[in-house]
């Protein structure tokens, strides 16, 4: 083929040459699209750019401001919408892109299905529970990050834990957090954290991306292993309005990787400060307890005790000859009256003994008439019997059944007795 006559184009006359064929064709100048919302962004100008996807293919969109005004919903990654618009080729790419006039929500997108029935799930079996969520330690030693260690998350966790406790050790776990082999390698990672002694805390998560992207930490697999950890673990996954099944399962859900770090660990300057607010008042009030010991000490030093020793003692020997004297006029001026009140006592005694003898015998015969009526040999002699079983009276037949052995007591003694048959009869 001799190309030697064949005219030789710049890319823009293609692309533009490419366009016009495309903005001729009737069928691609208003065409309805179904299909998925994936990478979806607005941008501050009012545009909104995403894809259109299905099982096979992706189809590049954007719908400008103009448009999008009139939008009755906001459109998010994982909706199934059916876009109204034209085909065309943006010549400063050459890509050819779909320009959405309109867009109507065709239901739920098989993600966000499939999202659902495995939160639903998960959550009938328990997994969410909050009885079963850990508390996070207040001082950890050692974190683990698991996660990718090249993107920008693992670096923002790494720089605020430094920043914020830098007495805790970190280690990452590399994993891969994207694409089909990502779940299982999170899962692992977790389970062999576990089988450490020396890890105190478990980040688990990654930076934003579209739902197809974070889609690893909606794995079941994931989830379990997240359940099953011994150690606290927190999900940072994508950014606040991102929801994933490890947010639900984890101890504590933080909104980014960043806000993550921050839950991890204390604040080693806010620490600092409420030290220092703490030794303050032990200060304070240790500088009270001593002041106070020194207002007591003055006081004592400046009792009359102290300043005389001998004091005390000499005025309790005081006390006591004073005592002593008033004892003994006390006893010789008594001596003469006490003597005279004892012998009328000694007179008056006999006779008071004699009267509180008799009132007492009489008392000791009425009491052991009175027992001597009332003791169960007093009955047994008038013919009745006691059964006993063992060292309990028996009184009702429920209290034996046949083949018991019981003691029959009698007035001069006991009979032992087997129970053949029992029959209950009231006794009028």
């Amino acid at each position: 083929m001799n190309i030697a006559n064949i005219p030789v184009y710049t890319v823009s006359q293609v692309n533009g040459y490419v366009k016009s064929l495309m903005d001729q064709d009737d069928l691609l100048t208003g065409l309805l699209v179904r299909g998925e919302i994936s990478n979806y962004k607005c941008y501050p100008s009012g545009h909104h750019y995403f894809s259109l996807k299905d099982e096979q293919g992706s189809l590049r969109c954007v719908m400008f401001r103009g448009e999008a005004v009139r939008l009755r919903f906001r459109p998010a990654n994982g909706m199934r919408v059916v876009a109204f618009g034209r085909i065309s080729v943006f010549p400063r790419d050459g890509q050819y892109q779909l320009y959405c006039n309109e867009l109507i929500e065709d239901g739920r997108g098989a993600l966000d299905e499939a999202f659902e029935r495995l939160r639903r799930r998960l959550e009938a079996e328990g997994l969410f529970d909050p009885a079963n969520k850990q508390n996070l330690p207040r001082y950890p030693g050692k974190i683990a990050l698991v996660t990718s260690p090249a993107g920008a998350a693992v670096r923002d966790m790494l720089r605020i834990l430094g920043a914020r406790w830098p007495l805790a050790e970190v280690l990452v776990a590399p994993v891969r957090v994207q694409g089909r082999e990502a779940a299982g390698e999170i899962a692992a990672a977790i389970h062999r954290l576990n089988n450490r002694a020396d890890i105190d805390l478990i980040i688990a998560g990654r930076g934003g991306g579209s739902k197809e992207d974070l889609w690893a930490f909606n794995e079941e697999v994931v989830a379990r292993a997240i359940y099953l950890s011994n150690i606290p673990v927190i999900s940072a996954v994508g950014h606040e309005p991102d929801v994933t099944i490890a947010d639900y399962v984890a101890d504590v859900r933080a909104a980014t990787p960043s806000n993550g770090a921050e839950l991890a660990a204390p604040d080693q300057n806010e620490e600092r400060a409420r030290l220092a607010q703490l030794s303050g008042r032990l200060a304070r009030a240790l500088q009270g307890r001593l002041t106070a010991g020194r207002r007591e000490l003055n006081r004592l030093k400046s009792s009359r005790a102290l300043q005389n020793i001998k004091t005390p003692i000499q005025d309790r020997r005081l006390a006591v000859d004073d005592l002593r004297r008033r004892m003994g006029l006390a006893l010789r001026s008594g001596t003469d009256r006490e003597r005279q009140r004892l012998n009328a006592q000694r007179a008056r005694l006999p006779l008071a003994l004699n009267a509180k003898l008799a009132r007492q015998r009489g008392q000791l015969g009425r009491l052991a008439a009175g027992l001597d009526a009332m003791s169960p040999l007093k009955v047994l002699g008038r013919g009745y019997a006691i059964a006993r079983r063992g060292e309990d009276v028996v009184s009702s037949v429920a209290q034996v059944k046949p083949g018991d052995r019981l003691d029959v007591l009698v007035s001069d003694g006991a009979l032992h007795c087997e129970v053949k048959e029992k029959e209950e009869r009231t006794w009028q």
